[in-house]
Parts: C-alpha cells; structure tokens; sequence
C-alpha cells in the first residue's frame, strides 16, 4: 500500500438542480456532466476523475433524490442512493437556505444509516451574505454530525481548493485506480448522446424536456471529421412538432449548439444529423429504458 498517495471515491447527493454537476465539473476542470436549470438533468451515475500529486478522487455524479413519478424517476432514485454505501465520502449538496425540506429531510434520514464521513457543501455561496451563510451552517449543523462544513460556489470556483483538501483527509492511502491522464469512463458515444440532450433541455419548452432521450445510432471517424447519427426520442406526437420547430428551425439550433461542444470533446469536425422520433410512454417501459441506456438491472 502506497502510504504517500491517497485514492478513493466520493459520491454527490442532493436534491435536483443544486448544482452537483455543475460542481464536478468544476472540481475536475472538465465538462462531462451535462448541465441546465431544468431539475432531474442527470440521470445516470456519471464517473470523473481528479488526479494530482497527493492523490486520486474518482468522482459519482447522481441523479437528485426527488419524488419520483414513472420507472425512469424510479431509477434515478435507485442509482443515487445505492451509491451512498459505495463510497469512501459522500458530499451533500444543500443550497443556502435556512428551509429544510421534505426532500432534504429524506436524505438526512438516508445519510444517517451511513457509516460514511459526509461533508455538507453549501453551494451558490455567492447569492448569499457571509452573515446569512453563517445561520445557514448553524442550523444544518444541528441536523446531522457532519465531517466538514465547505461553503462553496460551483459557478465561480469559490473554495473549491479547500473542498479538496478536505475529501483527501478522508480517503484512503492506496494506489491509483486510473492512470492521470484518465478523466471519465463514459464511453464518448454516451457523452455526446448527453451533450445533445442538454442542448434540447436548454432551448425547448417547460413540459418537454424530461420526456426526451437521445440515441446515437451511428459514429464514424473519418481522417478529419466523425459522422454523427442520433435521434432524439420524445413521448407525443405534439412535442415532436415542437422540437422540429418551423422549418426545421429549433432542431438545427440544438444541433448547432451541441456540434461545437462535439468537437471539442473529440478534438475534431463533426457532422452531426439529427432526427427525431415518439415512443410513447418510453419512460414506463423497461425495454426502452434499456435501450436508452437506463438499464434498471444497474440499480439492482
């Protein structure tokens, strides 16, 4: 055993949109994980890695904790709290308030059963006073015995240097799981499949975007460009419309958007075609689900 290199996983719990992803990526100073203001934007357990000279952190991007309403909110749920007991550190993303809700009053229920050391991490520090933060810490303190308290702000990478310093305290010494130049273990066709579905969250209607998937049917790489098929599958025939758009106007903006987020993380031209397609309650089906890469075998 290595006794100068320290290497483990972390896992991000919270509820949806308090910016876990938005975190990791800061924290690996990487995009992986997909990001909008829309709740329940991650859906799979996402894998990253940081790597320095003190050590390794194997990064575990959930889906939020929420009430959920159909077998894909069911496995969400499913993926982010299995992974609380897999993990070396689990980090709790709470945003500042002094309201604990339902949701949070779930997770504090489920982070007690946990032999784990949890660190509370107050995100968006920079809508807050220092004052108000202040109260904030004082009253979660008192809801759970937490490692560490680290206020930080994902956005602008406030205190993420000592939210790091703190997660090495509590891994173990070890060998590397990964070699450093290791970032994600998603597979690229998975990723750009995500970047994809987070250019349509961002750019449609309200009601529309957790009812989509998309697939990616085809990736060809050719001596300076990749080949990109993929569909983007909705649940009725009105929301096909919309994404479309007239003349074909909002399909082309989700494409563009998301071929220059393409190229950039397989560092060469694309030529993205899309197309979409309804299937129809997919989100209650298990075959679909499966097809869409959420395989409720994985929660098991």
């Amino acid at each position: 055993m290595n006794q100068a290199y320290k290497c483990g996983f972390v896992n991000l719990i919270g509820r949806p949109n308090v910016g876990k992803s938005t975190l990791m990526n800061r924290l690996i100073g990487q995009k992986i994980a997909i990001t909008s203001k829309k709740p329940q934007t991650t859906r799979n357990r996402i894998q990253t890695v940081y790597t320095s000279q003190e050590g390794q952190i194997v990064f575990l991007d959930t889906p939020g904790i929420h009430k959920s309403k159909n077998k894909l909110g069911d496995y969400m749920v499913h993926v982010a709290e299995r992974t609380i007991s897999e993990v070396d550190v689990i980090l709790w993303l709470v945003e500042p308030t002094d309201y604990i809700g339902a949701g949070e009053r779930h997770i504090i229920e489920t982070l007690k059963k946990a032999r784990t050391p949890v660190i509370l991490v107050i995100n968006k520090i920079d809508k807050t006073t220092k004052e108000e933060l202040l109260r904030f810490i004082d009253i979660y303190r008192k809801e759970l015995d937490f490692a560490e308290i680290v206020p930080v702000s994902a956005l602008k990478g406030e205190n993420t240097a000592e939210l790091i310093r703190c997660i090495f305290q509590y891994l173990p010494y070890g060998e590397a799981f990964y070699d450093e130049d290791t970032v994600t273990d998603q597979p690229v066709r998975q990723l750009v499949a995500e970047l994809i579905r987070e250019k349509a969250l961002r750019l449609l209607e309200e009601e529309i975007p957790h009812g989509i998937a998309v697939s990616v049917e085809r990736m060809k790489y050719r001596k300076e460009i990749v080949d990109i098929d993929a569909t983007i599958i909705c649940e009725r025939d009105s929301h096909k419309g919309i994404i479309i758009g007239k003349g074909g106007q909002m399909l082309k903006k989700i494409g563009t958007a998301a071929r220059r987020d393409i190229e950039n993380l397989v560092e060469m031209q694309c030529n993205l075609q899309l197309w979409v397609k309804v299937k129809k309650d997919w989100r209650d089906s298990d075959y679909l689900m499966k097809n869409f890469g959420y395989n409720q075998k994985d929660t098991e």
